[in-house]
């Protein structure tokens, strides 16, 4: 039994195609299917049923699919830590980053990063979450930084912090707020963010949840220039906790009390790069930076 037979086999059960299969282990069809033939007359199991315009898993391959799986994991992580201990990583890696640098951590990240992989050429893309998303599940980005409630599915992801957001207002507000219910809110003005934004995303659906879409007046994808407006008196907004806190502990802001946001920072990367040596080794200094081996 063959480390590549067993690839075959998994690719194929996820996608459900054998001329696609092919094209993401970048062989010819007939190799997968000969593969796949190999290792079922090695295990004596037909593992997939075949018919035409599909394949689907055999109750024999569903069983196995999860050993499967968890051989290649395993497999993958020994190679790519033997690679690492060789300071054999090498090659381009572009992560996408968003927001405040500082609560990336990224310069622990790229210092270490450097440190460990002097062959490895490094680089980072700013940009708004969904945007980056897009790019890391179609492999236009090996991996990003990203912002949203949850990892979403069609990558894999490192959660790292739960981010918590609030609604904030002027001060000149005060009266106004305190004592708004959820339409009232909507109703006031808003300094909303691009629509691919984290930010833009979290108060789509916080107000969504109520049936209610906010008065948007201006638009920023920067957080300073929000935290300005608010405070300059143009408008709601929704900023990150411990922003609002501190504003509010000045009387530079309000934050209304009745909702409390949690997001998720996650670091994310295509599921085709699981065993990537690079992705390894960014994934074990940030686990080493943010603590989550502990």
């Amino acid at each position: 039994m063959e480390i590549y037979q067993l690839r075959a086999f998994v690719t194929v059960a996820q996608l459900g195609h054998l001329t696609r299969a092919a094209e993401i282990l970048h062989v010819t069809q007939p190799a997968v299917t000969g593969q796949i033939k190999a290792l079922e007359e090695e295990l004596g199991l037909a593992l997939f049923d075949r018919k035409p315009g599909r394949i689907t898993l055999t109750k024999a391959g569903e069983r196995l699919m999860p050993e499967a799986q968890q051989v290649l994991a395993s497999a993958g992580a020994l190679l790519g830590k033997a690679k690492e201990l060789k300071g054999d990583v090498s090659g381009v890696i572009v992560v996408g980053t968003l927001g405040d640098p500082d609560q990336l951590r990224l310069g622990s990240l790229l210092h270490a990063l450097v440190k460990a992989f002097p062959l490895l050429d490094i680089k980072t893309r700013a940009g708004y979450a969904e945007e980056l998303r897009e790019l890391v599940a179609s492999e236009g980005l090996k991996a990003s930084f990203y912002i949203g409630s949850h990892i979403p599915r069609e990558v894999f992801g490192l959660p790292l912090q739960t981010i918590n957001y609030r609604v904030v207002a002027p001060f000149t507000f005060r009266e106004r707020i305190l004592h708004a219910g959820w339409r009232e809110v909507a109703d006031m003005p808003w300094i909303s963010a691009p629509p691919q934004h984290h930010v833009s995303s979290l108060l789509k659906d916080m107000f969504s949840r109520q049936g209610l879409l906010p008065h948007n007046v201006v638009e920023t994808d920067e957080v300073s220039t929000m935290f300005s407006m608010v405070h300059a008196g143009v408008g709601l907004a929704l900023l990150r906790e411990d922003i609002a806190v501190a504003a509010a502990q000045r009387d530079e802001l309000i934050i209304w009390p009745h909702v409390r946001i949690a997001a998720l920072l996650s670091f994310v990367y295509a599921k085709t790069l699981e065993h990537d040596p690079a992705i390894l080794g960014v994934i074990s200094h940030l686990r080493k930076i943010w603590g989550l081996d502990e």
